[in-house]
């Protein structure tokens, strides 16, 4: 071949691969100007939103309310005509807080009882009815408490310690509290203290009590376990410093009932070309029992329903499956994402991609990646796109914990990044309602996740 010919031929090869580029640029700025028009314009995720706040209300696993929840969104899925719907089913714990959740402080030094603003942590034992009732004992840490075990017997502690507020993501201060409400009742249990008071797990100073999941071990006793609020622990707090001897009285009605059948709601755009590789989109339908779930995780099921409404309307046909899942039981017990990871309707299909929004409907600000380093990189090719809606922040992060045993399989996975200073003053509280999620932002999270859906269809990892 002569050198004009050659170089004729390598420039073709470069104008074929340059047209075929700029193509594809094309389309991705056309769909991302679709997604804008389409949802800002006519968006769903806040109809959708106020439909399953509404209807379902708080959705407690194995509650009425998680039964609407089903029904609710399935019908959702239908009315917008996806390719196919469907419930799996999947055994739910039930717990039940009850009617009574109360706790008063008494002392000698205090001119008359004072109450203070309890709820039961999810998973607690009750009391009997007339309470339990000991001194209370304040620490921050774990090891503070083992350095006063000897005192702590017939005891109730208060664990005391709050949000770091140094940190820039709120998710971090969350993440260096938390133990004390999930541990804390096993570490009480262990020097024998007969209940424990848990700091609310947000950084807020109210007087709304933050529920969440606790645990037990069979090696010690089960006993009574409440989330006291900020500002009441505070106020204890004080009283102790100033040197008063204080006791509780906690009376909680909680119970702990037998699982029953719930489900995982599942629908899909089916792939064009492969059909058997499936992009999962999802967020968990249950929720706690304060509140109506409205960020936690309302929010992040209509966000994957809407990623699918939005493509269907632009008139899209997936390369490859794009399926929205509502997970049952993220809050305690995870058993519809493990139930899904294993189900037998998995036989034959393999999971490219599962994408979870479980932080709020807040605005989005990018894209966590939970994968190698190959995965961070080929996502972060497509981060001018994001950028195109203030969404462009990709980089290593937890995706979230119903996917994650899709993810333990090898499935990389992604979290929807979001604006988070306000998350925890709402999170699994009566604070967590729709008048607190804005619908643009929602919406927003929505086209996120369909451009995020549509770019793994077409072009894979």
């Amino acid at each position: 071949m002569s050198h004009r010919s050659a170089w004729i031929t390598s420039t073709f090869a470069l104008l074929v691969l340059s047209s075929g580029q700029l193509f594809a640029q094309i389309q991705q700025d056309s769909l991302i100007g679709g997604l804008l028009k389409t949802g800002l314009g006519k968006g769903e995720a806040f109809e959708l939103l106020e439909e399953l706040t509404s209807k379902a209300g708080p959705r407690l696993s194995g509650s009425r309310g998680a039964e609407i929840a089903v029904e609710v969104t399935f019908k959702m899925m239908m009315d917008r005509g996806f390719d196919s719907t469907h419930l799996e089913h999947v055994m739910v714990p039930r717990w039940e807080r009850g009617e009574v959740e109360k706790a008063t402080i008494t002392s000698a030094g205090l001119p008359k009882p004072l109450p203070v603003t309890v709820c039961a942590l999810g998973g607690s034992v009750g009391t009997p009815a007339e309470g339990v009732e000991g001194s209370i004992i304040e620490v921050r840490t774990f090891d503070e408490l083992q350095t006063r075990a000897k005192e702590a017997q017939g005891k109730v502690i208060l664990y005391n310690r709050p949000f770091d507020p140094t940190h820039l993501n709120t998710f971090a201060s969350y993440s260096g509290a938390v133990n004390q409400r999930s541990q804390g009742a096993i570490e009480a249990a262990r020097v024998g203290a007969i209940a424990v008071l848990v700091r609310s797990m947000t950084g807020m100073i109210d007087d709304v009590p933050h529920t969440g999941a606790m645990n037990y071990s069979d090696e010690v006793p089960k006993i009574p376990a409440a989330a006291i609020s900020t500002q009441d622990a505070d106020l204890v707090s004080s009283y102790l410093r100033d040197g008063l001897d204080l006791s509780v009285n906690l009376q909680l009605s909680a119970k702990t009932l037998a699982d029953v059948q719930s489900a995982n709601v599942v629908g899909q755009l089916t792939g064009s070309l492969f059909p058997n590789e499936i992009i999962v989109v999802a967020g968990h339908l249950d929720s706690w029992d304060k509140g109506t779930g409205a960020h936690d995780d309302g929010a992040g099921c209509v966000q994957a329903i809407e990623a699918l409404n939005l493509l269907k309307k632009l008139g899209v046909k997936p390369k490859r499956t794009i399926r929205a899942v509502m997970f049952m039981n993220e809050e305690n017990g995870v058993r519809g994402g493990k139930q899904y990871a294993v189900a037998p309707e998995r036989k034959g299909e393999k999971h490219i991609a599962a994408i979870e929004s479980d932080r709020g409907g807040f605005a989005p600000r990018g894209i966590t990646v939970h994968g190698d380093s190959t995965v961070v990189g080929r996502v972060n090719r497509w981060q001018p796109l994001f950028a195109q809606l203030n969404a462009g922040q990709i980089g290593p992060g937890y995706s979230g914990v119903d996917i994650s045993h899709l993810v333990d399989q090898g499935t990389p996975g992604f979290g929807l990044d979001v604006e988070n200073h306000r998350y925890f003053d709402y999170h699994h509280s009566d604070h967590d309602t729709i008048d607190k999620v804005n619908a643009r932002e929602l919406e927003l999270g929505a086209i996120v996740e369909a451009l995020l859906c549509y770019l793994i269809s077409e072009e894979g990892l």
